[in-house]
């Protein structure tokens, strides 16, 4: 009998989670927890790059974790779990630290894409790559789902799981890994190009970093004011507009016959009913219908912060029940 693929990705709790975060990610995570053996964590070690207050530190980390379970995960079929509950992965990280070209963090798009932007350019940052290949070789992860921005990081991931192979295991053939020992596997991406890069208000990747957000659970309020505020030009309300983040998020949240639809008011133009105003309201209907119901169930959540807990806890033995082995192997093959 056939292993079932096991997938594994991750969402950092460094704020509330978006539009971006479901579209281009979490929806995935739900339709492939039916497809393979899903691992799903809730990257609080990598947040600590921006979220520096313990107490929002751990709020936010329960709010995603309200949040995948809201969006549809099942515990009962994926594992959710915390990555600071897993201390292999802080250890994994030191190890593989001791094997990565300086040069290869060096051109990471995403740290200087960062760092362009604003953030401090601090070893946490620097490091992310690293961390983040921990996370994945950890658990045998045979497929990633991965954004466009994290392809590069991926793509990283594998080089370095054969340069430890090549170093560390003998009889390792890079040529054909399949036939023969191993330390590490090499995992496949999986992106989806329709959502790879979910659009903000700005029209930049949406981002907690960029403040460009819609927000998954704001307030009514706070999600009429984000989406109201999406940047538009200064077409005339009854002329054909032009491609614009506003219509690709159209595209995302509408079902498929009211985005075509939205979509030919848009480019037919013709009616000054149809100005930009016209179409931040469909935006914000149509959000509304799509994620109402998991607006309830996250409130249901947040209110029970100890079944929470308990969902987390047992994620984690589950999780590290399966890096035990891998931490082994890692172990034995450097003589600790």
């Amino acid at each position: 009998m056939i292993s079932p693929k096991r997938i594994l990705s991750g969402v950092q709790s460094s704020g509330r989670l978006h539009l971006g975060n479901y579209y281009g990610a979490i929806r995935e995570f739900v339709r492939l927890q039916d497809e393979g053996e899903g691992l799903y964590f809730i990257a609080n070690l990598h947040a600590l790059n921006s979220t520096r207050d313990p107490q929002e530190s751990r709020r936010l980390t329960l709010e995603t974790a309200c949040a995948f379970l809201a969006l549809g995960l099942d515990p009962e079929k994926a594992v959710l779990f915390r990555q600071s509950d897993i201390p292999e992965v802080s250890e994994l990280f030191w190890i593989l630290g001791t094997v990565v070209p300086v040069a290869d963090l060096r051109s990471a798009h995403s740290f200087k894409d960062k760092v362009a932007k604003g953030a401090e350019a601090g070893f946490g940052l620097f490091a992310y790559p690293v961390l983040m290949a921990a996370d994945i070789l950890l658990y045998d992860s045979d497929v990633v789902p991965v954004g466009k921005d994290q392809k590069q990081h991926l793509e990283f991931t594998r080089d370095w799981a054969m340069k430890f192979n090549i170093r560390f295991c003998p009889g390792y053939d890079a040529q054909h890994p399949e036939a023969g020992p191993m330390i590490f596997k090499s995992p496949e991406p999986l992106t989806r190009d329709a959502t790879a890069v979910v659009p903000g208000r700005d029209g930049e990747k949406m981002s907690k970093t960029y403040r460009n957000t819609i927000d998954l659970f704001g307030t009514d309020k706070e999600v009429e004011k984000q989406i109201k505020s999406i940047k538009t030009d200064s077409t005339p309300s009854d002329a054909p507009k032009p491609k614009q983040q506003l219509l690709e998020l159209l595209r995302l949240v509408l079902p498929e016959d009211e985005a075509a639809d939205a979509e030919r008011q848009w480019n037919e133009g013709g009616n000054p009913k149809f100005g930009y105003g016209h179409f931040k309201q469909r935006l914000l209907d149509g959000y509304h219908a799509a994620f109402d119901a998991a607006r309830a169930r996250y409130a249901t959540y947040l209110a029970d912060e100890s079944a929470v807990e308990r969902i987390l806890a047992e994620g984690a033995g589950r999780a590290r029940s399966i890096a035990a082995p891998v931490m082994s192997r890692v172990r034995a093959a450097l003589g600790l």
